[in-house]
């Protein structure tokens, strides 16, 4: 067994072996089997978090509804497994409309979001039956009217507003503050947004939405936010202002020394605000909307890498190059995320080195963790890059030519292969010349 550790699915253990195993598969006999760079999400884990923010939300508020953001992730295995704990889902394009619609959602419990929606994403989601739509802006109002009326039917939506709360998180995944591409501006913009769609005989305002960003941390800002949103609300007129979406963000610890708040927490803290902000002011109490991403599926994933290649400069650093990176890891170049890695091969083993762990492409800014404490590495290693369960497969791409990587789902003992690896001949399938 290993010491508890708040960055692996709950699962983790060493084999006698001295091998990482997660979901009772050893992580380096899967490395040998499906090759690497290889994604395995713990099934057990991915599991119970879910019915745990199904059972805080019921807790905090019966009436509340826990929307899983698809955006995380939309492997069918993982959407297929969220529908079966009793989640609704929310989309932020067509292709991830067409991702949950086959994976069995109800359109029903389907919402969906972007700040661009197209007429194509608009109507194909009005022809399913999505139960909402969240409006980003006044061009939305029109097209989704448009395509309403032309189907003849009342669309339910609720309109995205910036709060003006600047939470404390990366300045590239917040979406709460004044200066945001998403959502109607309180500063009169979200007035006419919700007259113009009360106008409408095509669109019925259901609820506000407001969402402040990614990995928080701090349950103190959802008392600002809901005060914002119940002087709105009363300023406008609560009649039809049946639910409040406030959105998801709820940190994961991606080092040891993260300290993210409780699902239980987060959940009181939202609806603890929403009943007092709107209970000082005399209004209803809204229902409860969540949209939780990055805590549903993040701690459930790790991605595995072999070492290929280990570069000592003298006084400056030891650089280990590792089969994948910036094509397959994306976060840490494109906003200093932070990753703390285990060596899969040997786990028990003491972290008594310091190495650069830099990916395979022609970029020198293709660094996965930048400073990672590790046993001494030799060519040939495994090593597991845990929290990599969101963001990392659905923001994957082809760059250099390289494959995306398998998907694995391991549980019970037993790993089955969800998603298989791209193939070169994947890579150009589109190609006509």
């Amino acid at each position: 067994m290993m010491a508890a550790n708040q960055v692996l699915p709950s699962t983790a253990s060493v084999t006698a072996d001295g091998h990482l195993s997660i979901g009772g598969c050893d992580l380096v006999a899967l490395a040998d089997e499906f090759g690497t760079p290889l994604v395995v999400y713990d099934e057990q884990h991915l599991r119970a978090t879910a019915a745990e923010f199904v059972r805080a939300y019921a807790a905090a508020d019966r009436a509340a509804e826990v929307i899983y953001a698809s955006k995380a992730y939309f492997g069918l295995a993982a959407l297929q497994l969220l529908r079966e704990e009793g989640l609704s889902v929310d989309v932020a394009s067509g292709g991830e409309l067409y991702a949950v619609l086959a994976a069995g959602f109800a359109p029903k419990r389907i919402y969906l979001h972007g700040n661009n929606k197209t007429a194509h994403e608009v109507e194909d989601a009005l022809d399913a039956g999505v139960g909402t739509v969240i409006i980003d802006g006044f061009d939305e109002i029109a097209l989704i009217e448009r395509a309403a009326a032309g189907r003849g039917i009342v669309q339910r939506v609720m309109v995205r507003v910036t709060p003006g709360i600047d939470p404390a998180t990366h300045a590239a995944i917040a979406t709460g503050q004044v200066d945001s591409k998403f959502g109607f501006s309180l500063a009169g913009d979200a007035q006419r947004g919700v007259a113009a769609i009360r106008a409408s005989a095509h669109l019925q305002l259901v609820g506000l939405h407001a969402h402040l960003g990614s990995q928080l941390f701090d349950l103190s800002v959802f008392g600002p936010t809901a005060d914002v949103l119940a002087d709105f609300a009363a300023e406008v007129g609560p009649e039809d202002i049946e639910a409040v979406d406030l959105g998801g963000g709820l940190g994961v610890a991606y080092v040891q020394e993260h300290d993210p708040p409780a699902i239980a927490a987060f959940a009181a803290a939202q609806a603890d605000a929403l009943r007092s902000a709107f209970g000082a002011r005399g209004l209803a109490i809204p229902r409860l909307l969540c949209e939780p991403g990055r805590a549903m599926v993040g701690r459930s994933g790790v991605t595995l890498y072999r070492v290929g290649g280990i570069k000592p400069i003298p006084g400056i650093r030891t650089y280990a190059s590792v089969d994948g990176g910036m094509s397959d890891l994306l976060r840490p170049m494109l906003y200093g995320a932070v990753y703390e890695p285990v060596l899969a091969s040997r786990a028990a083993a003491a972290p008594d080195r310091t190495y650069r762990i830099v990916g395979k492409h022609c970029e020198s800014g293709d660094i996965l963790v930048a400073e990672a404490r590790l046993p001494e590495l030799v060519v040939g290693d495994v090593i597991c890059l845990p929290a990599t369960g969101a963001y990392g497969v659905s923001m994957a791409s082809n760059y250099n030519g390289q494959p995306r990587p398998a998907v694995v789902f391991a549980a019970g003992g037993t790993a089955r292969v969800v998603t298989r690896r791209e193939t070169y001949a994947d890579i150009l399938g589109r190609d006509l010349a």
